[in-house]
């Protein structure tokens, strides 16, 4: 954690001075002259005589731990059909999900998969005819140009520049890029 981030949360008091907080209640003095003896707020006093009663402790308590949205088996096979199938889509995944009887929302499964180590990514453009076969097709094209309809109709015709939009693939981050 970054020293930023720790100087924007709250520190946590020591037990030593939610002790005292306990000990001078129970001598029966009030918050308020509690708050101002150990410059410490009034709720935060408050809190700590709570926590007090009902635990009987001013030790830290372990939290509650969220169950998870995913069960293990169905996170594993989430990474099996990443790796196997890197342009899968979370709508497609989402999908499989409902089939498979687990049914998750786009950000969970996301979430477990970045858990994994893996990030969505827009893939490189690579486009799918190099320059020499855009070439000898246009070359072809303008050879059959004065063919017959007949004749063209006969000919495959192929895009010379292939679809131009973005692909997303899923991707194993280096620990470093994280």
């Amino acid at each position: 954690m970054s020293e930023q981030n720790q100087a924007m949360r709250s520190k946590e008091l020591s037990i030593e001075l939610r002790d005292r907080i306990v000990l001078r209640h129970r001598s029966g003095e009030g918050y308020q002259n509690i708050s101002a003896a150990l410059k410490v707020p009034k709720n935060t006093v408050a809190s700590i005589i709570l926590k007090w009663k009902k635990s009987g402790t001013t030790k830290t308590l372990p939290r509650a731990v969220c169950p998870a949205k995913l069960h293990n088996r169905w996170r594993r096979a989430l990474v099996r059909k990443v790796t196997k199938i890197l342009m899968v889509t979370l709508t497609e995944l989402q999908s499989s999900s409902v089939e498979m009887g687990d049914p998750s929302r786009r950000t969970t499964i996301s979430a477990a998969l970045h858990q994994s180590g893996l990030y969505g990514r827009v893939a490189r453009w690579k486009p799918l005819l190099s320059k020499r076969h855009m070439r000898v097709r246009l070359e072809f094209a303008k050879r059959h140009l004065k063919d017959s309809q007949t004749m063209r109709n006969k000919i495959l015709w192929i895009e010379l520049f292939g679809l131009n939009a973005k692909r997303h693939i899923w991707r194993k981050l280096a620990p470093s890029l994280r």
